[in-house]
C-alpha cells in the first residue's frame, strides 16, 4: 500500500522505517539535525513543500519533509493497514 506523504508524492509502506514529528525532534544541535544535515549532503532529502515542514518520513533510500503532520501520516498508515487486513 501507499502512503501519500503531501502533492504529487507517495512511497511504499514497506520501505518506510519512521515517521517524526519534525518540531519534537529537531532540537539545535540533537543526532536528529545531524542525521538531516547528512542526508541533505548525500542528495537523500525530497522537500515534498515550500510550506511549513511539519513531518519528515525517513525510508530505506530517503528523507522526505512533509507539510503534513506526523499524526495524520501514521493515521493514514493504520487504516491502510486495517484495511487490508479485513480484505483477507
Amino acid at each position: 500500500m501507499y502512503l501519500h506523504l503531501g502533492k504529487s508524492y507517495a512511497v511504499s509502506d514497506k520501505y518506510i522505517l519512521g515517521i517524526f514529528d519534525f518540531d519534537a525532534v529537531t532540537d539545535v544541535g540533537s543526532a536528529t539535525i545531524e542525521f538531516l544535515e547528512n542526508a541533505e549532503k548525500n542528495g537523500r532529502v525530497d522537500v515534498i513543500s515550500a510550506d511549513l515542514p511539519r513531518s519528515f518520513i525517513v525510508t530505506l533510500d530517503r528523507v522526505y519533509i512533509s507539510p503534513i503532520a506526523a499524526t495524520t501520516l501514521q493515521q493514514r498508515l493504520r487504516r491502510n493497514k486495517r484495511f487490508l487486513s479485513k480484505g483477507k
